[in-house]
């Protein structure tokens, strides 16, 4: 039976490499994954998916893959969305189109929520609506488990401004939620 995936984490927990690596897997069974991610992520390029350890591959859009006809969508045995919390509440009802009436696992991979703690609007629907949840854990600086993502800016956590400012390390950082509300960087990012 074929269900909807949702595996999200902190910034710096391996989302992409796993994405990446489940791709990997089904080509070595002799399997067809599409990997896609929303048009907004163009950090790496157009068309590429590329973790931070160096791992990439390339990929179509979401916004073409809700394009696609059923029987082009059936040439794959599965699919893989990478940055999912930048999907539309459309495009995560299409992708429980796909797993329902296509019969075809849909693993979508992203943040939960944003750097003020708030739930991205595909994030929101894939927890309401998945199949199954998983965290991908990371750590804080301090060693415990990094659940918040904060923003940083002159060395300082922000936590006001636009939802979306695409970015890596240098703009974020995974943070308990203790130093996440504390602003308490560990004497990282320090200017």
């Amino acid at each position: 039976m074929a269900k909807l995936y949702f595996r999200y984490g902190a910034m710096g927990s391996s989302k992409t490499a796993n994405a990446l690596m489940v791709e990997y897997n089904y080509y070595e069974r002799g399997k067809k994954a599409l990997l896609a991610k929303p048009k907004l992520d163009a950090r790496d390029g157009e068309y590429v998916i590329k973790s931070r350890m160096g791992l990439s591959k390339e990929c179509r859009f979401v916004e073409e893959l809700v394009q696609m006809e059923d029987a082009q969508i059936l040439e794959y045995d599965c699919i893989i969305i990478d940055e999912a919390q930048f999907v539309t509440k459309e495009q995560v009802r299409f992708f429980v189109h796909i797993v329902d009436d296509l019969e075809l696992p849909v693993i979508c991979y992203g943040l939960r929520t944003d750097f003020r703690n708030e739930l991205f609007e595909g994030s929101m629907w894939l927890l309401a609506w998945a199949d199954s949840i998983e965290e991908l854990k990371t750590v804080c600086w301090c060693g415990k488990g990094a659940s918040c993502n904060a923003r940083i800016s002159n060395g300082q956590v922000v936590y006001d401004g636009e939802q979306v400012v695409l970015g890596g390390n240098e703009s974020y950082m995974a943070l308990c939620r203790k130093h996440y509300y504390e602003g308490n960087l560990g004497g990282a990012f320090s200017i």
